[in-house]
Order: C-alpha cells, then sequence, then structure tokens
C-alpha cells in the first residue's frame, strides 16, 4: 500500500483495501457495547461484587487511551497492515477468552479486546490517507456510520443472544466478525511486510514528509486535535454513561429514560457520514465546530434549565455529539501531511482523549453525590463547551501538524532540518 502519487494503484488492491477497511471498521465497537446489556447474567455468573462490574464497565474505555500510543509503534516496525491484523486477532482472542468459565480470563479477556481495539482506532485514519488519499472525506464518514452502527447493533442483540444461548453465545458471537476481519488483513500484511512503515535511513535521500517526521508534542496544532478530540469524547461518554439517571430523577420512567440515550446514538449514526464528508469539502472546518458547540450549549441548557422536554434536547445532543466525534477523527486526516503523522498524530489524540473520557464519567458521579443533584455536574459538562469550542476553532483553521525537527548527521555533519511547510490540505470528498 506505499505508492506514490505517480504510480497507479490496481483496481483489485483498491477493492480488497475498501473491503479490509470496512471489516476493520465494524470491529472497533461490538465487543465494547456488547458486554452492557448482560451485565447482570455476568454478576450472577462469576459472583462479581459492584466494584468488580465497574472495572469491567471501565476497563474498555481505558484501555482505548492506555493502548492507543502503542499502535504508532507497531506499525513503524512491523508495517500499518500487520499492526492491524494483529489487532484483530486481540480482538478476536479477547473475545473467546471472555467466555471461559472464571473471573481472571474475563478481565483479560476485555484488556486484550479493548487493546485490539485501540490499536484499530489509531490506525484508522493512516489507512484512509494512504490507500484512500482522494477520499478521506467518504472514507471517514463511512468507518464513523459503521462503527455506530455496529455498535448500536451489538447492544441491541445482546439480550436476545442471551435469551437465545446464555451469555457465552451473546459475547462469543463478536469473534466471528473480528475473525473475518483478520483474515482479509492477512494478504494485505503479507504485502504491507514488503515495505513497512519504517523511517528512512539517514543516508538516503529524503523520500518525503515522513522521513523527517519529529516530535508532535512540540506542535501546537497537534494538541488543538488532541484536546478538542478528548473534550469530544468525554462529553459522549458522559450523556452515554449519565443521561438515563438524569431523565429518571427528572420524572422520566426508566424504560423511557433508557429509550432517550439509545436515541441519542441513533441520531448521531448518520452524522457520523455526513460531518465528515462535509468537514473534508471545506477549506476550512471552524463553521463546523460552531455549530456542534451551539448544540451542546442548547441540549446542555435545555437539561439544566427544562428537563421536562428532554426528548428535545436527546435529539440535539444527538446532533452534538454525534457530529463533534466524527468531526475530531476526521482532523486527525485532515491536519497530518502522510499517513505515519496521521497514526501518531491519532495516537496521541486517542490516548489523552480517552483517558479524558474514562474519567469523565466518574467525575459526574461523584459530583452527583457530593451535591444530591445534576444542576452542578450538568453546569461543569456546559462550562466545558468553551474550551471544546477554542481548541476546537485552533484545530479547525487550514494548515498541517509541524513536527518538531530533529538532528539528523548528513555527509557527517548535524543538520537541523526546518520542519514541515504549513501547507494547506488538499480538497477531498
Amino acid at each position: 500500500m506505499n505508492t506514490s502519487a505517480t504510480t497507479p494503484v490496481p483496481r483489485a488492491l483498491t477493492a480488497w483495501s475498501l473491503v479490509g477497511l470496512v471489516l476493520l471498521t465494524i470491529n472497533l465497537r461490538a465487543a465494547i457495547t456488547g458486554i452492557s446489556p448482560v451485565l447482570g447474567d455476568l454478576r450472577d455468573a462469576f459472583g462479581l461484587s459492584g466494584v468488580e462490574v465497574g472495572v469491567l464497565t471501565t476497563l474498555p474505555v481505558l484501555c482505548l487511551g492506555v493502548f492507543a500510543s502503542l499502535a504508532p509503534v507497531a506499525a513503524r516496525r512491523l508495517g500499518t497492515e500487520t499492526a492491524i491484523a494483529g489487532s484483530l486477532v486481540l480482538i478476536t482472542a479477547g473475545i473467546l477468552l471472555r467466555v471461559v468459565a472464571a473471573p481472571l480470563p474475563l478481565f483479560v479477556g476485555t484488556v486484550l479486546a479493548g487493546a485490539g481495539i485501540a490499536m484499530g482506532n489509531v490506525l484508522m485514519p493512516a489507512v484512509i490517507k494512504r490507500a484512500f488519499p482522494n477520499r478521506v472525506g467518504s472514507l471517514t464518514g463511512l468507518a464513523m456510520m459503521l462503527m455506530a452502527a455496529s455498535g448500536a447493533v451489538a447492544a441491541g442483540l445482546a439480550v436476545p443472544l442471551n435469551d437465545a444461548g446464555g451469555w457465552r453465545l451473546a459475547l462469543a458471537v463478536w469473534a466471528v466478525p473480528s475473525l473475518v476481519a483478520a483474515l482479509a488483513w492477512g494478504p494485505l500484511a503479507l504485502r504491507g511486510r514488503r515495505s513497512p512503515d519504517r523511517p528512512a535511513a539517514p543516508s538516503a535521500p529524503a523520500a518525503g514528509p515522513a522521513a523527517r517526521e519529529g516530535s508532535l508534542l512540540r506542535s501546537p496544532v497537534a494538541w488543538f486535535v488532541a484536546v478538542f478530540m478528548g473534550l469530544a469524547s468525554l462529553m459522549f461518554y458522559v450523556l452515554m454513561s449519565w443521561l438515563p439517571e438524569v431523565m429518571k430523577d427528572a420524572g422520566f420512567a426508566p424504560a423511557t429514560a433508557g429509550m432517550m440515550v439509545s436515541t441519542m446514538m441513533i441520531v448521531g449514526i448518520p452524522l457520523g457520514f455526513v460531518v465528515p464528508v462535509l468537514a473534508a469539502r471545506l477549506r476550512d472546518q471552524r463553521a463546523v465546530v460552531a455549530g456542534v458547540a451551539l448544540t451542546m450549549v442548547v441540549g446542555i441548557g435545555g437539561l439544566i434549565f427544562a428537563p421536562a422536554a428532554g426528548w428535545a434536547w436527546t435529539v440535539v445532543l444527538g446532533i452534538g455529539t454525534g457530529s463533534a466525534f466524527p468531526l475530531a477523527y476526521t482532523l486527525l486526516s485532515l491536519r497530518s501531511p502522510s499517513p505515519s503523522v496521521a497514526a501518531r498524530l491519532s495516537g496521541m489524540a486517542q490516548t489523552g482523549g480517552y483517558l479524558l473520557a474514562g474519567f469523565g464519567p466518574l467525575a459526574m458521579g461523584v459530583l452527583h453525590s457530593a451535591t444530591g443533584g445534576w444542576h452542578v455536574p450538568l453546569t461543569l459538562l456546559l462550562v466545558l463547551v468553551a474550551p471544546e469550542l477554542v481548541f476546537g476553532m485552533l484545530a479547525a483553521r487550514p494548515g498541517f501538524v509541524r513536527p518538531a525537527p530533529r538532528s539528523d548527521v548528513l555527509d557527517g555533519r548535524l543538520v537541523e532540518p526546518k520542519g514541515l511547510p504549513a501547507a494547506e490540505p488538499a480538497r477531498t470528498r
């Protein structure tokens, strides 16, 4: 898949890459969302305490943050395709390990599946950037839509599968699509091993921007994208975790409150496609960021001041959260000058983003317990829209990430590269 702009890519390879991308994306949520609906059966089967159940539900999100930083390293050493195939093997092994009738394999399997999903999340923008550089918007949109839809399907089928064959069937069934995806990525991995994502040797001539990439930690744009993604993730996971409780305390029936969070997620499915396509067509994405911030202010403000109109605020929040994360994900590609930078920026942004997202629901729960209501936690969530808007505006400006230059020795002397030019991203679809 390492091709230059002047080398034609075989149609069969492009088609296979597209199939691989689709299969990858449908396996990046199911192993997480499919476990929550059967938590009661798992607690009874394994004799889990309340603390252990809480750890089991928090582990996947924490794994998304902890293991995200490993993906760019694996891609550099093994090749992107091999790293993705490995991530799918981890997901498959983790899912199968969870059906062993013992608590330890349940938790270890959850960690393995979370690690595989984290690596797939990070490397997906690099695959799109490399294999489909002129389709960043549409392919990112397709990926976001498939991720959301597969997560919703897994959650919706968990209880019927549990009723039909028990919790083992409800968990194990998702090993089938992940195994199929791993097999599909096998040929791509073998081809990619011939030209893995390793930096060029110092004595070789520079082959492009990736040849002299430095640290992203000193790049302001990289931090803008990372913080925006973190806050967008935090908003989503806080609302997904606590919106039913907020609505129940506002007087809605438990079943209705549960339907509200499902509705919020369903509203976001089509936006997962529309927003990346729109963002990639725009030279400047700041108008989209402003629209996201406005919907979040209206939705959260509505929950604070007029909770009786809960259905209206649910739809508005579905628009806001369903637009923010796909936009942040698209910016990973639009702000990157090369596939390898996209992978590294994705790893940096998702490491911090998911760790922040994992902390958010816990902090909201602590505030609710301390204050005895939802006014203070929701007000804090509303205040956080301000930095989300600021960092989103900064991340949405035209240009590329500038990796900090590093010293290279050429012809026996020390050379300080000047870094990457702030070129405007190509117009993509």
